[in-house]
């Protein structure tokens, strides 16, 4: 954004479909499979390319280059865009984005092991006591008298019915901290102070020896929940969707199938992945079934190096090394027009959401 002025360059935000306000459907657009079976990465990258080169004809500008950029999910079809339509864009800035999480590309369980070792950096002792928190949960809660006393606990709206939405809530507190432990303090996903992960430790260490593991992970995660202090409870069961993700449970149901596992050495409890369970859970939500190759037969994957240096040319991947997602990155340059700029304390989309002088020292480092 900054230097866009320089090049006397126009910033276009194109909204995805099914997201935000583009609501093909309107309030019908996630009734059912046959409105939803049109929010795919492909037709997201269709509509960008229409879009593009429609307004610059409206603009007489045919001849003006175009660089995408974007981060996350963003950075992907950023990438991909790239490569599906070089005579559209010229270049891409692809930022934290973890083209690499499908298929066995990647180890299933490098995500949250990413996330346990960020939180186990900064203390040992609050990875312990988040690593604790889990059992002592489903004792607590295995009975109506153990989740009334936790729901007092959690600040819970309403009394909880399962104890696996207090894990719930505290497992995306933790993750997404993790992924948006930026040096200043922000609001991209929750209003959040500098370095949060620190910041969350800290309360955890800071109290007494023998205290209730529970209230000390309660307390840390409210930090990304209430940050500004001005919740009075919180919806456990049934709340608001805050990170807009409604329609993403689509698309991991259909082609993002990005498979995760839990290892023993994380924080939180051991997982697998079964494609089978997935599938169920699958067609009992949409009424379809996961294509787990889809991906990397669409876009590629397997062997990107080779495949990249041949077929690709003009994008850059940035990630930061304490984003749980640089492990599905792409972490090395491919060639001398592929490029890989990695931050080792850098978070998540930290190309594209950090500024200022903290940013530039960090880089720098």
């Amino acid at each position: 954004f900054d230097i866009a002025p320089e090049f006397g360059a126009l910033l276009v935000f194109i909204e995805h479909r099914f997201y935000g306000e583009s609501k093909p459907f309107g309030n019908d657009s996630y009734k059912s499979a046959d409105t939803l079976g049109y929010l795919t990465s492909t037709q997201a990258l269709a509509d960008f390319a229409v879009l593009i080169t429609s307004l610059k004809q409206n603009l007489s500008a045919v001849d003006a280059p175009v660089v995408v950029f974007g981060g996350s999910y963003g950075g992907m079809l950023a990438s991909w865009f790239r490569l599906k339509y070089p005579h559209v864009a010229m270049g891409a800035l692809a930022s934290s984005a973890p083209i690499l999480q499908f298929d066995d590309i990647t180890p299933w369980s490098s995500f949250y092991d990413a996330v346990s070792q960020d939180f186990k950096s900064e203390s040992l002792n609050c990875f312990s006591v988040i690593k604790a928190v889990w059992d002592v949960l489903d004792y607590r809660g295995s009975n109506d008298s153990g989740l009334l006393e936790l729901s007092k606990t959690f600040r819970a709206c309403k009394t909880v019915r399962f104890p696996s939405s207090l894990s719930n809530w505290l497992w995306t507190a933790f993750t997404y901290t993790a992924m948006v432990d930026y040096p200043t303090p922000a609001n991209f996903m929750m209003n959040l102070p500098a370095y949060p992960v620190k910041e969350m430790c800290k309360i955890i260490d800071s109290f007494p020896v023998g205290a209730d593991v529970v209230e000390k992970a309660f307390t840390a995660a409210s930090l990304y929940y209430n940050y500004t202090g001005d919740q009075k409870c919180f919806e456990m069961e049934g709340g608001d969707d805050p990170h807009g993700l409604s329609g993403w449970g689509w698309q991991a149901c259909t082609e993002m199938v990005m498979p995760m596992t839990v290892s023993n050495e994380s924080m939180f409890p051991p997982s697998g992945f079964s494609y089978e369970e997935k599938s169920e859970g699958c067609f009992a939500s949409y009424e379809v079934r996961p294509r787990m190759n889809w991906i990397t037969t669409e876009y590629g994957g397997h062997k990107i190096d080779k495949v990249l240096k041949r077929f690709g040319s003009n994008i850059i991947f940035s990630n930061g090394m304490r984003d749980p997602w640089s492990r599905g990155g792409v972490l090395k340059n491919i060639s001398s027009s592929i490029i890989a700029l990695v931050t080792e304390k850098g978070k998540h989309e930290v190309a594209e959401n950090m500024q200022g002088p903290k940013y530039s020292e960090l880089t720098n480092a």
